[in-house]
């Protein structure tokens, strides 16, 4: 089965750091992953690099065969960990936006989740609060038919009601063929939704397992097994 993606000694330098050093990480089709580390490991560098963002200095990313770059694209969809929302556009804006950029943009798919947000398709962003604006893009990145979701602190900064309701979300939007990766340290919030887990420490891959063979070796939760492995 072909992978969804696959990091190869990946790495990359800013000057005199190692953001990343030497990551080797696979996703197959059909698996939630959730990239967990603290403040600074380098979860959102190895995000951008994936997505074409920064280019590495060592090593090669691979998704679904390809490199990074416009056929890649076409099938990653890409949640940034802050809002990149235009303030002037309204939800129908919006959505013309993403079907004029993306091929694989469903837009009767977003207009149904919109919909149910009762979130009318002439109101602007401008109009609406944090967390409405995190579910409005949330629904523009899940409405893609891609084949890799990368969401970026997905639920970082929005109320436990409006976390469930993203979670919800993005296991609802995807299908069996494509995988999703989540950067979060909310650990405890995601678990649930998660088949296999990736560590990153200073830059490295310290841990990649299925949170059931997790649970089974350390018999504890994914969360309490970050707090004990990144305790202060």
């Amino acid at each position: 089965m072909e992978t969804c993606l696959e990091c190869r000694e990946l790495g990359k330098r800013f000057g005199t750091i190692q953001a990343l050093d030497g990551v080797n990480l696979t996703v197959m089709p059909g698996r939630v992953v959730g990239l967990l580390g603290p403040n600074g490991s380098g979860k959102t560098t190895l995000i951008k690099l994936i997505n074409g963002l920064l280019t590495p200095t060592a090593g090669e990313v691979s998704i679904c065969g390809l490199q990074p770059g416009k056929e890649s694209k076409a099938i990653v969809s890409y949640l940034p960990d802050r809002s990149c929302l235009p303030e002037w556009m309204n939800v129908r804006q919006l959505m013309e936006y993403y079907a004029d950029f993306f091929a694989d943009f469903d837009r009767a798919r977003a207009a149904d989740m919109m919909a149910r947000l009762s979130l009318h398709e002439e109101l602007r962003i401008s109009q609406m609060s944090k967390g409405t604006k995190e579910k409005v893009q949330l629904i523009l990145v899940m409405s893609r038919r891609a084949r890799l979701y990368l969401l970026d602190e997905p639920i970082g900064g929005v109320d436990p009601a409006t976390r469930d309701y993203i979670l919800d979300t993005i296991i609802r939007n995807y299908d069996e063929n494509a995988s999703v990766v989540i950067s979060t340290h909310l650990i405890s919030d995601v678990e649930n939704v998660l088949d296999d887990v990736v560590f990153l420490r200073e830059g490295r891959v310290s841990l990649q397992a299925s949170v059931d063979d997790l649970r089974e070796q350390y018999g504890k939760s994914v969360d309490a097994l970050f707090r004990e492995v990144f305790k202060c």
